[in-house]
């Protein structure tokens, strides 16, 4: 599955309009939620996880692996759902993370993953939706 899609681009207020208030501050002021509050950090369904904005597909459930640091983590996201940017707020230097589609924030990858990648996808799961596998 492809993330290629038609890119979104709404107002602020249309943003607004359409989430919540801590799915906005995460998702569209690069904001985070508190460690291990998210409804998908201890999460173990099997499925696809999609933008909570535009619903690109961005990582599978097979890919999730529980790396202790309180937000959901995952070592590969899906082929062309996410850019990544150079972050250098709070005093160091990290990748920030956004959904390709909608340019949501996302979370932050670090090279301090598991095989086969060695990346660590940090995401909050206000950015995320979950969608089941049928079975």
């Amino acid at each position: 599955m492809s993330a290629q899609q038609d890119k979104v681009n709404k107002s602020p207020q249309e943003w607004q309009a359409q989430l919540d208030p801590l799915t906005y501050h995460v998702t569209r002021e690069s904001g985070t939620e508190r460690a291990f509050t998210g409804k998908y950090h201890d999460f173990k369904g099997v499925g696809l996880y999609r933008c909570v904005c535009c619903e690109a597909p961005l990582f599978y459930s097979d890919t999730k692996f529980d790396s202790g640091c309180g937000w959901p983590s995952f070592y590969q996201e899906i082929e062309g759902a996410i850019t990544e940017l150079t972050d250098t707020s709070h005093g160091m230097v990290r990748t920030e993370v956004r959904c390709n589609r909608c340019d949501a924030h996302l979370g932050h990858v670090f090279p301090d993953g598991p095989p086969p990648t060695g990346l660590r996808f940090c995401i909050n799961s206000a950015s995320m939706t979950f969608e089941p596998q049928d079975s």
